[in-house]
């Protein structure tokens, strides 16, 4: 596998967090944090910060993402917002299949699909999300878990584009809980899933995809994550939402420049 045919990303996720003033203020804050950045940044905010983000980072390196997305694309939905929707504001990214949409919003393996292929018709860019709970890493189910998400997420997707697809591997027992899995850890289950995508599209598609981290990646174990071969960027939570913080994890993704 050559890292160097993938793109590194670094995606926050801010979850439900930040007004708009708050929001304008941080994206103030990122904007000088980014510049220069040897990755692509992507800020996946809350939908009542979406035109602000749009509007604030226009001219910079700084890419906006929503964090969901129905799979329909308009009808009686009530509180849904649709991909076509997202795209029409100038949003990029989508993060899909959240652990907390799955865990909180009934998100199942068949809506991740249809919220996938909903997202790539519109031309956004999903940011599938897949990991094992706790109970199933102690179990030793952790390859059989991600397999079947991974699997399930990619259902009916054609090559051509899953090349546009990114998967974000998210241990549920490290998000939100101060844990994080071990740089080997992670770069074994990163490396599985690369795996899985090549026996489903050939190796081309496998070695050109960004695999991401996401359970709780900060800037004390940034570097040492994003250093191993199968890694290509993070879904970073808690520390997007600080400047600072977020930069460190950027410089790191971005060879320490």
């Amino acid at each position: 596998m050559n890292k160097a045919l993938r793109e590194t990303v670094i995606a926050g996720n801010w979850k439900m967090n930040k007004t708009r003033p708050e929001a304008a203020l941080l994206i103030e804050e990122l904007k000088n944090t980014a510049a220069g950045a040897g990755c692509e940044v992507v800020i996946c905010v809350p939908y009542t910060d979406l035109e602000t983000a749009v509007s604030l980072t226009k001219g910079t390196g700084i890419k906006v993402g929503a964090e969901n997305c129905h799979f329909k694309d308009s009808g009686a939905y009530t509180g849904e917002i649709s991909a076509l929707m997202l795209a029409e504001m100038g949003v990029e990214y989508v993060v899909i299949g959240h652990s907390e949409r799955r865990q909180y919003f009934a998100e199942t393996d068949l809506t991740v699909n249809r919220r996938t292929k909903a997202a790539l018709n519109a031309g956004l860019k999903p940011i599938v999300c897949v990991g094992e709970m706790l109970a199933e890493r102690e179990d030793l189910i952790t390859e059989d878990v991600v397999e079947l998400q991974t699997t399930a997420a990619l259902t009916g997707i054609s090559a051509k584009d899953a090349e546009n697809i990114i998967i974000a591997y998210e241990p549920v027992w490290a998000i939100g809980t101060g844990k994080t899995a071990t740089d080997e850890q992670a770069e074994e289950v990163c490396a599985f899933i690369r795996k899985v995508v090549e026996n489903k599209y050939g190796k081309d598609i496998a070695e050109g995809m960004t695999i991401q981290y996401g359970g709780s990646m900060n800037p004390k174990n940034a570097a040492g994550l994003l250093a191993k071969e199968n890694i290509d960027g993070g879904l970073i939570g808690g520390a997007s939402l600080n400047a600072s913080d977020f930069g460190i994890i950027i410089k790191a993704a971005s060879g320490g420049l």
